[in-house]
C-alpha cells in the first residue's frame, strides 16, 4: 500500500479510499445543521473513521447552488474547535474551503489535505507545499451564489480537461506529496453536463494527479429518480462504484458504511483485488 507524508504524519492510502463529509454549517445541503455542536461533530467523525473513511473532510462553510460566502472569522469558528478536538495521526483530515486564511490555519491546526472547491491559485500551491499538504482540485463554473444559474458548455469533458491541464505547468513547479482533482458535479454543471462527466471520468486521468468524485445525494440523483436528499442512497452507491471502475482514487461521500461496502462488493464481483477496509497511519 502506498505511503504518504502530509503535514508531517505518515499515512498508508490504499485505493479507492472513502472520504467521509463532516459539515459544520447551518444550510449545506444534505446534513447542514447536524454537526454544529464540535462534541457532536468529533463523535460522528470517529463514527465515519470506524466505518472505513480514510479521509475526514472537514468544512465551515456551504457551497451549495445559491448560498452566500461566510466570513472568515465565522468558518474559523466553526471547523477549528472540531479540528484541535481530533486525533492528527489515526486519520486524514482535509480542510474543506476556498479561503487561503482559512486553508492555512487549518493546516496550522494540524488538517493534512486541502480541498479547494474554487480551483486553487498560485499562493493555494505554495501554502500546500509549505505544509506539505495533499492538495484536492475542484471544477466550477461560477461561484456558488450562481453556479447553477445557466451552465454552458461546448463540450464539457474537453472544458474540464483543459482546466486541469492549464494548472500542470505551475503544479509541476511544486514539491507537492500528492494532488488530486475533483470534476466538481453539480457545481455550474446540469444533470446531463453532469453525467456526460461521469461517464468519461478516464479522460481526466492523467499522471499528474488521481481523480476524486463528489457526487454523494447529490441534486442530479434527485432529478433522474425523484428522490429527496435523504432518499439518494442507491444513485450515490451507483455512481461510487462506476467512478471506482473508471479509475477513481477518492469517493467523497456523505453514507461511509454503505459506500465502503459497496466498492468492496463491486471490486470483489469484477474479480480486482480487494480494497483495503481502512487507510491507517504508519
Amino acid at each position: 500500500m502506498p505511503e504518504y507524508s502530509f503535514n508531517g504524519n505518515q499515512f498508508e492510502l490504499g485505493f479507492p479510499a472513502v472520504m467521509g463529509i463532516l459539515n459544520a454549517t447551518p444550510d449545506s445541503f444534505s446534513d447542514g445543521g447536524l454537526h454544529l455542536d464540535p462534541k457532536e461533530a468529533v463523535a460522528r467523525v470517529q463514527e465515519m473513521a470506524e466505518e472505513g473513511a480514510a479521509i475526514i473532510d472537514l468544512g465551515g462553510e456551504s457551497t451549495r447552488p445559491g448560498s452566500e460566502p461566510v466570513s472568515i472569522e465565522e468558518e474559523l469558528k466553526r471547523v477549528l474547535p472540531i479540528l484541535e478536538a481530533l486525533p492528527k495521526g489515526e486519520f486524514m483530515i482535509s480542510i474543506d474551503s476556498r479561503n487561503l486564511e482559512t486553508q492555512r490555519a487549518a493546516l496550522e491546526g494540524g488538517a493534512h489535505l486541502v480541498n479547494d472547491v474554487s480551483g486553487g491559485t498560485e499562493e493555494v500551491y505554495d501554502l500546500a507545499e509549505e505544509f506539505q499538504a495533499g492538495l484536492i482540485l475542484m471544477h466550477a463554473q461560477g461561484d456558488p451564489k450562481n453556479m447553477q444559474n445557466n451552465p454552458s458548455y461546448e463540450e464539457v469533458v474537453t472544458e474540464v480537461k483543459a482546466f486541469f491541464d492549464a494548472k500542470k505547468g505551475s503544479l509541476r513547479q511544486r514539491d507537492l506529496p500528492k494532488v488530486w482533482i475533483d470534476p466538481g458535479i453539480g457545481f455550474g454543471k446540469t444533470t446531463e453536463h453532469n453525467l456526460e462527466l461521469m461517464r468519461n471520468l478516464n479522460h481526466l486521468a492523467d499522471p499528474d494527479w488521481g481523480i476524486l468524485l463528489g457526487s454523494s445525494r447529490k441534486s442530479w440523483i434527485g432529478q433522474l429518480c425523484g428522490a429527496p436528499v435523504d432518499q439518494r442512497l442507491g444513485g450515490s452507491l451507483a455512481s461510487a462504484i462506476h467512478a471506482v471502475s473508471c479509475g477513481a482514487e477518492i469517493i467523497r461521500a456523505h453514507d461511509v458504511r454503505e459506500t465502503v461496502q459497496a466498492i468492496a462488493v463491486g471490486q470483489a464481483l469484477t474479480g480486482e483485488s480487494k480494497p483495503e477496509e481502512s487507510s491507517r497511519n504508519g
